[in-house]
């Protein structure tokens, strides 16, 4: 007789849910809170808790980004700025004081081979200076590797140069015309490349100083939150028949002040880093410029003198850099004031006093008196002028840098205090939330 075998129930394999399916339960169930009073008062402190904790989160996060980009603008990006200045004004500066010592023929005067070596050794400074700053990798990093060695071959063409003049070779004027044309076309351009990189640091720092994405979100953070407190109070005012819930106002309170010291110090910090941009990184920049333009004349006097060229390459650019330095030197007078203005006044006048004496020393040149037209370039008379005008501007870049330094370290205050304290009284918002809320919970048990 055949047994009959029993129908075992077949095990039922666990299927863990959809992950959208568990999201639509948790959805329901947090709805559902809405339909009765305790689920109402728990939805109530559910949000109050979040927009605490990311308020705080953001204040803390806003503040550390503001501080850190105002001490990088200071500390890093307009230093170099400067320096890449430097480096192009030194680097001018000694292509032509080896030009007009090279005028002087034999031995060259003290006072011109100490400028030119003063000049080196403060464009070297300025690159080691500047290395410690630039990002590795980046262009301006190999920047700054490309002129330090470029600067030696330099240095070492112009000691050719000299020690063949001092011997009467006219080979000398080929090693100073190679390395005039090393400096004109290749470091001065980059050490050009250099300063154009750092202003768009120096740019970009003025937009990470501002933090603008953290700053807005914490805005509406704040908003939100404090509405959230209003609307709060007013139910539980309306469902308890109590007019205030005093836990509740505390953390108003607490939540107004936040809002209103962040915001205090976010705008005091906006308003003098618009004041450092307008009065100090915008003009040291064109003062910078100006500064150039000026150095680039007084090479181009010396080289024109040098070839013996005449109305040649470096005369017509003599005119292109005197006509766009006066143009600036005016725009700066009209927008400048105080020192600043004053110094850059003195420049105008001093650079139009050198174009004079300038315009003398080509026509004693074109009309055949050499000697006379090289011993007024490097002449005392001249060359005091010259370097009174550029002193000039040297002292408007040294007024707005000072005007910068004050402007941005007023500019970070507060901010360090911002970070720690900003989440602190996050936090007791959403304690003192709990303590207003949590009670009314506890009558419906």
């Amino acid at each position: 007789m055949p047994t009959a075998q029993l129908d075992r129930p077949r095990a039922t394999p666990d299927v863990t849910p959809p992950v959208g399916s568990r999201v639509a339960r948790v959805l329901r169930r947090v709805g559902a809170l809405r339909h009765t009073s305790p689920g109402r008062l728990q939805l109530i402190l559910a949000a109050l808790l979040t927009l605490g904790l990311l308020t705080g989160l953001v204040s803390g996060l806003a503040a550390r980004a503001a501080q850190t980009g105002t001490a990088d603008l200071g500390g890093r990006a307009q230093p170099l700025l400067i320096e890449a200045e430097t480096i192009y004004s030194k680097l001018a500066d000694a292509d032509t004081t080896a030009a007009q010592a090279f005028l002087a023929g034999g031995l060259e005067p003290t006072t011109l081979t100490a400028r030119y070596d003063d000049d080196l050794r403060l464009a070297t400074a300025a690159l080691a200076s500047a290395a410690r700053r630039v990002p590795a990798g980046s262009a301006s990093a190999d920047a700054v590797h490309e002129l330090a060695t470029g600067v030696a071959r330099y240095a070492a063409l112009v000691a050719t140069a000299r020690a063949n003049n001092r011997q009467g070779l006219p080979v000398g004027a080929a090693y100073l015309s190679a390395a005039s044309t090393l400096n004109r076309d290749t470091l001065l351009p980059q050490a050009q490349t250099l300063f154009r990189t750092a202003q768009d640091e120096v740019d970009a720092g003025y937009g990470d100083a501002r933090s603008s994405v953290w700053v807005t979100l914490l805005v509406l953070l704040m908003a939100t939150l404090l509405v959230t407190l209003l609307l709060a109070q007013r139910y539980l005012s309306r469902t308890t028949h109590r007019t205030f819930n005093l836990p509740l106002v505390a953390a108003t309170v607490v939540a107004a002040v936040l809002a209103l010291g962040a915001g205090g110090l976010l705008a005091h910090q906006r308003a003098h880093l618009h004041n450092a941009d307008t009065d100090g990184s915008a003009p040291v920049a064109r003062l910078a410029e100006a500064r150039i333009l000026a150095l680039r004349q007084r090479g181009d006097e010396a080289l024109t003198l040098v070839a013996r060229s005449g109305k040649g390459a470096y005369e017509d650019d003599f005119g292109a850099a005197d006509r766009q330095v006066h143009e600036l030197l005016d725009q700066l007078a009209v927008e400048l004031d105080g020192p600043a203005a004053s110094a850059v006044g003195d420049a105008t006048r001093l650079l139009t006093a050198y174009g004079a004496a300038h315009r003398k020393v080509r026509a004693l040149d074109d009309d055949g008196d050499y000697d006379d037209a090289v011993d007024l370039a490097i002449g005392d008379d001249t060359s005091s002028t010259f370097g009174a005008a550029t002193g000039a501007i040297g002292a408007a870049m040294d007024d707005r840098k000072a005007a910068f330094t004050a402007e941005i370290g007023t500019a970070g205050r507060g901010l360090g205090v911002l970070a720690v304290l900003g989440p602190l009284l996050a936090l007791l918002v959403c304690a003192l939330a709990v303590v207003g809320v949590r009670p009314r919970l506890e009558e419906y048990r």
